[in-house]
Protein backbone atom coordinates (compact mmCIF):
# COMPACT_ATOMS: atom_id res chain seq x y z
CA UNK A 1 0.00 0.00 0.00
CA UNK A 2 1.02 3.59 -0.83
CA UNK A 3 1.65 6.15 2.04
CA UNK A 4 -1.41 7.15 3.27
CA UNK A 5 -2.48 10.24 2.15
CA UNK A 6 -4.88 12.26 4.85
CA UNK A 7 -6.22 15.12 2.32
CA UNK A 8 -6.92 14.13 -1.12
CA UNK A 9 -7.98 17.23 -3.18
CA UNK A 10 -11.48 17.33 -5.45
CA UNK A 11 -9.17 16.75 -8.55
CA UNK A 12 -7.53 13.44 -7.50
CA UNK A 13 -11.01 12.28 -6.09
CA UNK A 14 -12.18 12.72 -9.61
CA UNK A 15 -9.28 11.01 -11.51
CA UNK A 16 -10.09 8.31 -9.02
CA UNK A 17 -13.58 7.93 -9.48
CA UNK A 18 -12.87 8.10 -13.63
CA UNK A 19 -10.83 5.25 -13.32
CA UNK A 20 -13.02 3.66 -10.40
CA UNK A 21 -15.62 4.22 -13.81
CA UNK A 22 -13.47 2.60 -16.32
CA UNK A 23 -13.19 -0.46 -14.15
CA UNK A 24 -10.59 -0.12 -12.28
CA UNK A 25 -11.32 -2.66 -8.84
CA UNK A 26 -11.86 -0.16 -5.54
CA UNK A 27 -10.12 -2.49 -3.72
CA UNK A 28 -6.85 -1.39 -5.91
CA UNK A 29 -7.48 2.19 -6.28
CA UNK A 30 -8.31 2.41 -1.80
CA UNK A 31 -4.93 0.49 -1.33
CA UNK A 32 -3.08 2.64 -3.81
CA UNK A 33 -4.55 6.14 -1.86
CA UNK A 34 -4.25 4.11 1.49
CA UNK A 35 -8.24 4.70 2.05
CA UNK A 36 -11.02 2.60 2.80
CA UNK A 37 -13.42 1.75 -0.16
CA UNK A 38 -16.06 3.14 1.34
CA UNK A 39 -14.87 6.27 1.07
CA UNK A 40 -14.94 5.84 -2.73
CA UNK A 41 -18.70 5.05 -2.44
CA UNK A 42 -19.08 8.25 -0.53
CA UNK A 43 -17.22 10.11 -3.21
CA UNK A 44 -19.58 8.97 -6.02
CA UNK A 45 -22.46 8.93 -3.81
CA UNK A 46 -21.56 12.91 -3.07
CA UNK A 47 -21.19 13.26 -6.57
CA UNK A 48 -24.00 12.51 -7.94
CA UNK A 49 -26.31 13.82 -4.90
CA UNK A 50 -24.72 17.29 -5.25
CA UNK A 51 -22.26 17.77 -8.35
CA UNK A 52 -19.12 18.34 -6.54
CA UNK A 53 -16.60 16.81 -4.14
CA UNK A 54 -16.22 19.43 -1.56
CA UNK A 55 -15.25 18.15 2.01
CA UNK A 56 -18.19 18.03 3.38
CA UNK A 57 -17.22 18.71 7.88
CA UNK A 58 -17.97 15.43 9.83
CA UNK A 59 -18.40 15.14 13.70
CA UNK A 60 -19.72 16.98 15.83
CA UNK A 61 -20.79 20.62 15.37
CA UNK A 62 -17.93 23.37 16.52
CA UNK A 63 -19.54 25.94 19.29
CA UNK A 64 -20.64 28.93 17.94
CA UNK A 65 -18.35 32.46 18.92
CA UNK A 66 -18.95 35.72 18.95
CA UNK A 67 -15.77 35.89 16.98
CA UNK A 68 -17.57 34.43 13.43
CA UNK A 69 -18.23 36.30 11.14
CA UNK A 70 -21.59 36.25 9.10
CA UNK A 71 -19.81 34.80 6.24
CA UNK A 72 -18.30 31.82 7.92
CA UNK A 73 -22.14 31.05 9.78
CA UNK A 74 -23.46 30.83 6.46
CA UNK A 75 -20.38 28.41 5.03
CA UNK A 76 -21.45 26.17 7.42
CA UNK A 77 -24.72 26.11 7.30
CA UNK A 78 -24.30 25.48 3.73
CA UNK A 79 -22.52 22.35 4.06
CA UNK A 80 -25.65 20.41 5.97
CA UNK A 81 -27.99 18.94 3.77
CA UNK A 82 -30.87 20.42 2.94
CA UNK A 83 -34.28 19.08 4.08
CA UNK A 84 -34.84 17.57 0.56
CA UNK A 85 -30.98 15.89 0.50
CA UNK A 86 -32.00 14.23 3.52
CA UNK A 87 -35.88 13.12 2.35
CA UNK A 88 -34.03 12.40 -1.06
CA UNK A 89 -31.75 10.05 0.55
CA UNK A 90 -34.09 8.63 2.75
CA UNK A 91 -36.66 7.67 -0.09
CA UNK A 92 -33.58 5.88 -1.75
CA UNK A 93 -32.72 4.02 1.65
CA UNK A 94 -36.68 2.54 1.37
CA UNK A 95 -36.72 2.19 -1.96
CA UNK A 96 -33.66 -0.17 -1.75
CA UNK A 97 -34.95 -1.67 1.46
CA UNK A 98 -38.61 -2.85 -0.89
CA UNK A 99 -36.29 -3.77 -3.32
CA UNK A 100 -34.83 -6.44 -1.26
CA UNK A 101 -38.10 -7.30 0.15
CA UNK A 102 -40.00 -8.37 -3.31
CA UNK A 103 -36.67 -9.87 -4.52
CA UNK A 104 -36.94 -12.01 -1.35
CA UNK A 105 -40.67 -12.66 -1.83
CA UNK A 106 -39.76 -14.04 -5.74
CA UNK A 107 -37.67 -16.57 -4.40
CA UNK A 108 -40.33 -17.49 -1.66
CA UNK A 109 -42.59 -17.51 -4.57
CA UNK A 110 -40.68 -19.92 -7.09
CA UNK A 111 -39.80 -22.19 -4.21
CA UNK A 112 -43.71 -23.08 -3.80
CA UNK A 113 -44.62 -23.02 -7.29
CA UNK A 114 -41.99 -25.56 -7.34
CA UNK A 115 -43.42 -27.50 -4.07
CA UNK A 116 -46.74 -27.03 -5.39
CA UNK A 117 -46.20 -28.08 -9.04
CA UNK A 118 -44.46 -31.63 -7.53
CA UNK A 119 -47.49 -32.45 -5.26
CA UNK A 120 -49.65 -32.34 -7.95
CA UNK A 121 -47.71 -34.66 -9.77
CA UNK A 122 -47.54 -36.92 -7.10
CA UNK A 123 -51.43 -36.55 -7.11
CA UNK A 124 -51.92 -37.04 -10.26
CA UNK A 125 -49.71 -40.85 -10.50
CA UNK A 126 -51.66 -41.86 -7.41
CA UNK A 127 -55.06 -41.31 -8.94
CA UNK A 128 -53.99 -42.40 -12.26
CA UNK A 129 -55.58 -45.76 -13.94
CA UNK A 130 -54.23 -48.78 -12.76
CA UNK A 131 -52.64 -46.79 -9.61
CA UNK A 132 -53.58 -48.00 -6.07
CA UNK A 133 -54.46 -44.88 -4.62
CA UNK A 134 -54.16 -44.48 -0.68
CA UNK A 135 -56.33 -46.42 1.84
CA UNK A 136 -57.74 -45.88 4.94
CA UNK A 137 -55.25 -47.98 7.65
CA UNK A 138 -56.73 -51.04 8.70
CA UNK A 139 -55.53 -50.65 12.24
CA UNK A 140 -58.12 -49.27 14.55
Amino acid sequence: MAGRQRVIDEDQKLELLQRMDAGETVSKLADEVGISRQRFYEWRDQLRLHGNLKSRRRGRPARSTAGLDAAAQSQSAADLPTPREKALTKARRRIRELEQKVGQQQLYLDFFREALRHFEEDHRRSSAPGETGSSKSSKR
